[in-house]
């Protein structure tokens, strides 16, 4: 049996000393050192006085002739050398025991030996850690450079050395069910890939090979631990297994999955009874106390010991993904060279079957359990003898008749000694430790003893005479079967065996027809069924009954197709005239009787009759090609190859391409391409050569040699850049019209020379028409050109006016548009037909974005068709300035009817102010538009500037400076232009004239110059009535007295500016075209045009707003409102004028100032004035770094600096200079914009809190100016 392991973690561990498994009793070792009289003194000097003082021999209880005396070394007692019996003849050498301990030594009880279960649980990792490490620490180097013979070495030397003790773990043993195979497994765990399934059911599977079908052990049914379910070892270096054999004397399948190499030694079954008798002699206390110890796997020989005593001993190295198969009663053992993973199982074919019957008997001597019955296996096969293979059926036929044999006899002896009574007995439903032998333990099946009075004992018919000492009479038989029924089945099981025999006797009669009788197609197909469901080996007489019917299923099938003319397809085989005549004789030598003979006869004489008429047909040449067609059909029909059938196919192939070519250049309105002419020249040089074909073949090639030159020259006019002119290609056209070949490339040609004729035509009527042609129109005639192959001379004159005319539109562009604006030219010159649309306008940016707003050309009610007609454009523009003034008249009604931002309780609601980035204006920052009558932030959009006119004096009145201050406010949404001057448009008026082309920007800005001379006519004539004219003639009065009174004054000292400059900026919360807004260039000034003293005169201004009460002219209101309807319509036009201005300083001159727009005009342009001055410096030292990297020199440029800093630093603070200078360095190497500060700045700081105050815990409020970020420590300090 196995040695049981305890299972620890993914391994079995198993703890063993490969020190001597077996040795024939420890022996007394000796010591080198002899036990000399010195060595007896210095042992004496060790002691103390007392045992000196009894130091004297424990027989003869003298201490003389001390040199005679002897120490014993396990009790110290001394002997005198001629006291001990028997005596010694001198003092021995090495070590020596008195003869008391080695009586005590003898009576102890032996200790135990083999395998030591481990207390440590290993995973496999661990595991080989822990054996990697061993071995390499053991033979001081790598584990993979120990080589296996000095292992081996190593490891007898260990085994026969008596002091020295290795300790090793082996995990032996470890059940596959429980801890799963090294081999892929069929479950429902895991899913296994077509790979690993393929490995799963493999024959070389251990999981697999002792339930094939061939094995022994597929007909019991539990899953006996390592012999039907594998076993795992993970074995270490010096990890061994000692000599034994298999259970029931079985195979054994070892495969070593990884790892290092595994050693074995084996011996030949011959050879196992040898090898038992020199262990028995070599050992034989052992053998007498345990005999069945070789089955214990604990003893362990060194094979030169074996080999000495003339046991034959052969040995091997198995390597990983080798398998080591072992015989039975093949004795074996090993060791592991190191770390390795292997995995074992039995199996049991059929000439194991003696052997397992031997293998019963050797355990009934030796008392030993049985792993299963023998017995019950050969019934149990028996059984069922249609399941079994034949070889397999043979052998379990001639265990069973042996053992019906010796059944018989047992039994007759059993009635010999009279015992009668007996009861049948199901033995394979009781347990096994239930049936056994009390005598020899072997497991009973088809019969055993019993007794009545012992109902607990049981003995097979072998002990009959060791069951208990009642008497015969209460004893009785139990058995399985009976001896009628074991026959029978003995009588299946020979049937089976011989069944084989009975067919192949069959099947050598069919085959060579002994009985004279051809069997038929269907008896033959019979037996070949019966082969293989019965199962019988693959054996001559079964193939060549398989190639018997290979043949006549083969002259069936082609037969069938003869007689059906399935044969007749293009894909099938045909048979030659040869075989056809050959098919009779070869269907009449099979063994099979075939009546389809006749047939293939018949066909035979069909297809001779038409080899005969195709002669003919030949002979007569040429004949007609239908005839030759219509006989090559027909014997494609018949199925079979007849050489004349070649001659006629080469004659129909050259009769169709002669035809082909023929048709192919024949003149029609459908001409032959070149693709087609070039297939037929291939196809011409395939078929027979023959005097017409070769002639129609150089007729061909010398047409297509000419074609492709031709189409040579037309796609080099096609592809040229050079463009050829129409005449060029009008004669390559005609060239080539006698060409009978479709030319691809001469059909472009046509096509393209049809298509310039007709952009020619286009081209001279819309020069010839009654007003001068669109740009769309021009421009799409010039693509079309442009895209043509062909030279045109028009093209350069229409190119050169579509440049003309985009030069024009461009400058018109640039006079009109801003920067970045979101309108079109031709919008900017349009009325805005959506004025009274306030939600329309306020989203037009986003909506620019999205692509969902609709032009003032479109609103206009204007179509493509329309712009190109100038009446339609005239009269469009008309209705729309009438639709913008009553647009503009509604927007301002509805605006001025909305409450104002500047009102501390204004709240957002659906009638309030948006500005152009999405939020409500409120506060001190909102300006409100003198056109459109809205409120926008005054950091969103483009300011007045206030400083247009001359300084006020500080001793004039205060009411006559801020009349000629410019505090008009026009959004970007009524602005939407530059509004350049008059006499600026009408240059372009006179370019537009010199234009032979039409645009809709030029009509347009015809319309809109005829509409503002209009206006303007009207203005002048509105300023030259008398009241205006007084009222004008006063303000000049005024303005006159205003200049005189400006005297020289004396620099005065304004407190300095705050240590960061301030620059407008918007918030980060405005949307990108309110960023668009800003970034035009119409009202921010830059930073060259600030003026050195304008900060101190906006300081100047902020002081005098207390002083400003009251109009500075009265101005009566029947005055005031036909200038104010002027001024709406002035202000509608997108054109500077100057009467629109003198209309302006009227109507403001007699109002109260607008104190809340001065402020914030103020404050705005101080902080836009800081800012600039920021800039400027910015862009001062950018200039100088430039000129430092073009190589100016050091000093040049620190004496420039020194200057340019003495020069800023006038009236500010020094400190205040170097801080803004070091942090506007900072800003120029981050390339940022700072914001402004509003801690010393009451206004924005107002303005801000009213922002928080309003939108306090939303994200909504209004842009502000955020304040400048302050210069920290370390800036400073840098500094």
């Amino acid at each position: 049996m196995r040695n049981s392991a305890r299972s620890i973690g993914d391994v079995k561990v198993e703890s063993t000393s490969p020190k001597t498994f077996l040795e024939s009793k420890e022996e007394l070792s000796h010591s080198p050192e002899p036990c000399t009289k010195m060595t007896m003194r210095l042992r004496r000097n060790h002691s103390n006085a007392q045992f000196i003082e009894s130091y004297v021999c424990r027989m003869c209880s003298r201490g003389d002739e001390d040199d005679k005396l002897l120490l014993c070394d396990g009790c110290d007692d001394n002997y005198h050398i001629f006291c001990l019996l028997p005596p010694l003849p001198e003092i021995p050498k090495g070590v020596w025991r008195c003869p008391k301990c080695v009586m005590a030594e003898c009576k102890r009880p032996p200790e135990a030996f083999g395998f030591e279960q481990a207390t440590r649980e290993y995973t496999l990792q661990s595991f080989g850690e822990m054996a990697d490490s061993f071995k390499a620490d053991y033979f001081n180097m790598p584990v993979h450079m120990v080589p296996t013979e000095l292992v081996e070495k190593e490891f007898w030397r260990l085994v026969n050395s008596i002091e020295e003790d290795v300790t090793v773990e082996y995990g032996a043993d470890i059940h596959t069910k429980e801890f799963g195979s090294g081999f892929p497994v069929s479950d429902s765990k895991r899913h296994l890939t077509p790979e690993e399934e393929e490995y799963a059911t493999s024959g070389w599977n251990l999981n697999v090979m002792p339930v094939l079908e061939q094995s022994v052990l597929c007909h019991i049914n539990a899953d006996i631990s390592g012999m039907k379910v594998p076993w795992l070892y993970v074995g270490m270096v010096f990890s061994a297994f000692g000599w034994h054999i298999e259970d029931h004397w079985s195979y054994s399948i070892n495969y070593l999955h990884w790892g290092e190499p595994k050693t074995w030694y084996g011996v030949p079954s011959l050879a196992a009874e040898h090898l038992e008798e020199v262990m028995k002699k070599l050992t034989p206390e052992l053998f007498d106390s345990q005999p069945d110890l070789l089955h214990q796997l604990v003893t362990l020989m060194n094979p030169n010991t074996l080999m000495s005593h003339g046991v034959p001993v052969v040995r091997t190295n198995q390597c990983a993904g080798e398998f080591v198969i072992t015989f039975p009663r093949a004795y074996h053992s090993g060791f592991n060279q190191g770390y390795n993973f292997a995995e074992a199982v039995n199996f049991c074919t059929a000439d194991w079957l003696p052997a397992g019957r031997q293998c019963i008997e050797h355990y009934r001597r030796l008392r030993r359990y049985c792993v299963f019955s023998h017995e019950e296996l050969i019934c149990k096969m028996a059984a069922c003898p249609e399941k079994l293979d034949l070889n397999l059926a043979a052998a379990v036929h001639k265990e069973m008749f042996i053992m019906v044999q010796e059944e018989r006899r047992l039994r007759k002896a059993l009635l010999e000694k009279g015992i009668t009574e007996a009861e049948r007995e199901a033995f394979e439903l009781l347990p096994d430790d239930e049936r056994q032998c009390i005598k020899c333990k072997t497991t009973c099946f088809l019969s055993a003893l019993a007794c009545y009075d012992c109902p607990d004992a049981l003995v097979c018919l072998s002990h009959i005479n060791d069951l208990c000492k009642c008497s015969s009479s209460r004893q009785y038989l139990r058995y399985r079967y009976t001896l009628d029924e074991l026959p029978t089945m003995l009588h299946k099981l020979k049937i089976r065996a011989e069944s084989f025999d009975t067919w192949a006797n069959k099947v050598r009669v069919a085959l060579e027809v002994e009985d004279g009788r051809k069997r038929s197609f269907e008896e033959l197909r019979a037996l070949e069924s019966e082969a293989r469901e019965r199962r019988f080996p693959n054996s001559e007489l079964l193939q060549r009954l398989k190639n018997c019917l290979s043949e006549v299923e083969a002259c069936i099938s082609q037969v069938l197709g003869l007689v059906s003319g399935q044969v007749a397809r293009m894909d099938a085989p045909q048979l030659t005239l040869t075989e056809l005549r050959v098919l009779p004789e070869q269907m009449g030598s099979l063994p099979c009787a075939m009546h389809q003979i006749g047939d293939v006869k018949d066909v035979l004489e069909q297809v001779e009759a038409y080899q005969a008429e195709a002669r003919e047909a030949l002979a007569t040449l040429p004949s007609s090609p239908g005839l030759l067609r219509s006989l090559l059909e027909r014997g494609q029909q018949l199925g079979v190859e007849v050489p004349e059938a070649y001659q006629l196919q080469q004659q129909v192939e050259q009769a169709q391409w002669l035809d082909e070519v023929k048709q192919a250049p024949a003149p029609s309105a459908h001409r032959g391409s070149l693709v087609i002419m070039q297939g037929l020249l291939v196809m011409g040089a395939k078929i027979a050569s023959s005097p017409s074909v070769d002639k129609a073949r150089a007729e061909l090639q010398e047409l297509l040699t000419i074609a492709e030159r031709w189409e040579e020259k037309a796609h080099f006019c096609l592809e040229a850049r050079q463009k050829h002119p129409p005449a060029t290609l009008e004669a390559i056209i005609r060239e080539t019209e006698n060409i009978p070949v479709h030319l691809p490339n001469i059909q472009a040609l046509k096509e393209a020379l049809t298509k310039a004729q007709a952009w020619i035509a286009d081209v001279d009527e819309i020069q010839n028409g009654d007003h001068y042609p669109c740009l769309d129109d021009l421009e799409g005639l010039v693509a079309g050109g442009q895209d043509l192959p062909v030279g045109l001379e028009e093209l350069r004159e229409l190119e050169l006016q579509v440049v003309t005319a985009h030069s024009w539109r461009e400058k018109a562009s640039k006079t009109f548009l801003k920067k970045n604006s979101c309108y079109t030219l031709l919008e900017v010159l349009c009325p805005c037909a959506d004025a009274g649309s306030d939600s329309t306008k306020r989203s037009r940016w986003m909506e620019k974005e999205l692509g969902l707003y609709k032009s003032d050309t479109e609103l206009l009610g204007l179509s493509a068709q329309d712009l190109r007609d100038p009446g339609s454009v005239i009269v469009a523009f008309k209705e729309g300035e009438q639709k913008e003034k009553e647009g503009i008249l509604q927007l301002r009604r509805t605006n001025s009817a909305k409450p104002s931002p500047l009102a501390p309780s204004t709240t957002a609601s659906s009638t309030t102010s948006i500005c152009v980035c999405g939020q409500v204006p409120a506060g001190a920052g909102a300006l409100q538009c003198d056109l459109c009558q809205d409120w926008f932030h005054g950091q969103c959009v483009s300011v007045p500037r206030l400083l247009s006119s001359p300084r006020p004096n500080p001793t004039s009145s205060p009411l006559l400076a801020w009349g000629e201050w410019d505090t008009k406010f026009l959004c970007p949404l009524c602005m939407r232009s530059r509004r350049p001057r008059l006499e600026t448009i009408r240059a372009l008026l006179v370019a537009l004239q010199r234009l032979p082309v039409r645009l809709p920007e030029g009509e347009a800005l015809q319309c809109l110059t005829e509409r503002a001379i209009s206006w303007q006519g009207r203005a002048r004539q509105a300023l030259a009535s008398e009241d205006v004219t007084a009222l004008l003639g006063r303000l000049a009065e005024l303005r006159q007295r205003l200049k005189a009174e400006t005297r020289p004054e004396e620099p005065r000292n304004y407190p300095a500016a705050p240590a960061s400059d301030p620059l407008r900026e918007g918030s980060g919360k405005d949307m990108p075209k309110v960023q668009g807004l800003l970034e035009n260039g119409d009202s921010v000034t830059s930073p060259e045009k600030v003026a050195p003293e304008e900060g101190s005169d906006l300081e100047l201004l902020s002081s005098l707003l207390p002083q400003l009460t009251g109009p500075v002219l009265e101005l009566p209101e029947a005055t005031r409102a036909p200038l104010e309807e002027h001024m709406m319509e002035g202000d509608l036009l997108e054109v500077t004028l100057d009467e629109n201005h003198s209309i302006w300083q009227l109507l403001q001159a007699g109002q109260p100032p607008d104190l809340d727009r001065i402020r914030t005009l103020l404050e705005l342009e101080k902080f836009e004035h800081q800012g600039s001055r920021t800039r400027s410096r910015a862009l001062e030292r950018r200039r100088r770094r430039q000129k430092v990297d073009q190589g100016r020199k050091v000093e040049d440029l620190v004496q420039q600096e020194l200057q340019s800093k003495r020069a800023r630093s006038s009236g500010i603070m020094s400190q205040v200079g170097r801080e803004e200078e070091h942090y506007q360095e900072k800003a120029d190497r981050e390339n940022t914009f700072l914001t402004p500060s509003t801690d010393h700045n009451p206004f924005f700081k107002g303005n801000q809190n009213r922002s928080q105050h309003k939108d306090s815990g939303s994200s909504a409020a209004c842009p502000s100016l955020m304040p400048l970020l302050q210069l920290s420590c370390s800036d400073e300090q840098e500094l």
